[in-house]
């Protein structure tokens, strides 16, 4: 995809309504390229999911994020094949500096944003200004009001680190930091979104709240509106390309709910054993007092079980702090493309049944009414852009899981090659021992 936003659909003209082609008929979008038919389900699975990665899901990154390193394992030698396309980037902006504010009616947390570029929208090459979570979720939903062809990224939760309480703690925010500045830079990496009047707004206005009470009547008005259009029709079925995006999504989903859920349990009884360790490498240091010979030898299990627990704490601490956080991502990801796919949906039935209404008039050639022609131009632009926007996913999420679990398999490498390094150490001291005698 190009770094700069798709044209406007053309207008279709007047046309007759035998001329008009049926949305269950085929792509118009792809009519208009040259494709001069639907392909088959079987096709369309392995184009828009040749990964197969249903079993084991792949993942999105920030284009040109480095693949984790190992220092001890070949995984640093592998590389990915499919790197996210090389567009000139011109737009650059980090999430940085989290800052607690305590005020009399609430205490919260505000981000540094930091913004460079070259661009003609921004008048300065480069903006600092802070926000707090609300300013990201108003955000979010100004994308979703102005871009609703387009799947907008996820924000996290405030489950980002479950049963977490302190949500001022400094591994939460630093969470929420990560997560804050991976949905930015989502956004800027858009052709379309990144363009968007509110994310300019949000990027370098000083005083957002302003800017916020100002869009609160537009934003009445446009929501009764959409209520409006979107009300009282039902769609018959999807077309047979969509129909397979919704139920590889409701698959995809179900996955990486079931791995989430493991890999938690799997944390759990990590964090259980480390306690149990802790307890376990001192009762071999105070034995060791009351030895002679063994005495050395039991000082070293004792480290040797110390060097264990450290390593599996790191291991923990990754799989808490990475792993996780990223399959939470793509669980809301996939309910953000199923809320792009219904609102499809409303427009194609509301297409549907406009189209049926001018069948039922008794002229011979009846003419089709603009406001038809609009439709099937609204239903049309959902077409090209949920099917660009879900190519682009695609490549985010292979990158980001193969990332992911590349970083997986080091950090595990890296934890049984210290905990083997550390047992390995003692048999030289009882070696010593027996030659000795």
């Amino acid at each position: 995809m190009s770094g700069r936003p798709p044209k406007a659909l053309p207008s279709t003209g007047p046309h007759s309504l035998r001329d008009m082609p049926h949305p269950l008929a085929g792509s118009s979008s792809e009519e208009a390229v040259g494709g001069d038919s639907t392909p088959s389900p079987d096709l369309l699975m392995a184009r828009s999911f040749g990964d197969k990665d249903l079993i084991l899901p792949n993942g999105g990154t920030p284009a040109g994020t480095a693949s984790p390193a190992s220092s001890s394992s070949l995984l640093n030698r592998l590389q990915l094949d499919d790197d996210i396309d090389g567009e000139t980037r011109d737009l650059f902006v980090t999430v940085d500096d989290p800052k607690k504010h305590v005020c009399t009616m609430e205490t919260y947390v505000t981000y540094r944003i930091t913004t460079k570029s070259t661009r003609v929208e921004f008048d300065l090459p480069e903006y600092s200004v802070r926000r707090r979570y609300q300013d990201f979720d108003w955000l979010r939903n100004k994308l979703e009001e102005s871009q609703p062809t387009h799947l907008i990224p996820p924000l996290p939760e405030k489950f980002v680190v479950k049963g977490v309480v302190d949500r001022f703690s400094e591994e939460f925010v630093e969470t929420r930091r990560k997560a804050l500045d991976k949905f930015l830079k989502r956004i800027t990496d858009h052709p379309v979104l990144s363009f968007n009047e509110h994310f300019n707004v949000f990027l370098t206005a000083k005083d957002l709240n302003m800017y916020k009470k100002q869009g609160m009547a537009l934003l009445t008005r446009v929501g009764e509106s959409v209520k409006h259009v979107t009300g009282g029709y039902k769609l018959r079925s999807r077309p047979l390309e969509f129909a397979a995006i919704g139920e590889y999504l409701d698959t995809f989903a179900l996955k990486l709910g079931t791995i989430d859920r493991i890999a938690q349990r799997i944390i759990k009884e990590e964090i259980e054993y480390l306690v149990e360790l802790r307890e376990y490498g001192p009762v071999y240091s105070t034995w060791s007092a009351l030895e002679g010979e063994l005495a050395e030898p039991l000082e070293g299990v004792s480290a040797c079980i110390g060097n264990c627990s450290t390593a599996l704490e790191e291991l923990t601490d990754d799989m808490t702090e990475d792993f996780l956080p990223v399959l939470r991502e793509y669980i809301l990801y996939s309910d953000s493309m199923k809320s792009v796919l219904k609102k499809r949906d409303h427009v194609q039935a509301e297409y549907e049944a406009k189209l049926e209404a001018v069948a039922l008039r008794k002229e011979e050639r009846p003419k089709v009414p603009a406001d038809v022609e609009k439709c099937q131009d609204r239903m049309e632009c959902f077409n090209a852009d949920l099917k660009a926007d879900m190519e682009r996913w695609q490549n985010n999420k292979r990158q980001d899981f193969r990332q992911l679990l590349m970083g997986m398999a080091d950090k595990n490498i890296q934890y049984y090659e210290k905990c083997l390094m550390a047992w390995e150490s003692i048999i030289p001291l009882l070696q010593e021992k027996q030659e000795a005698k």
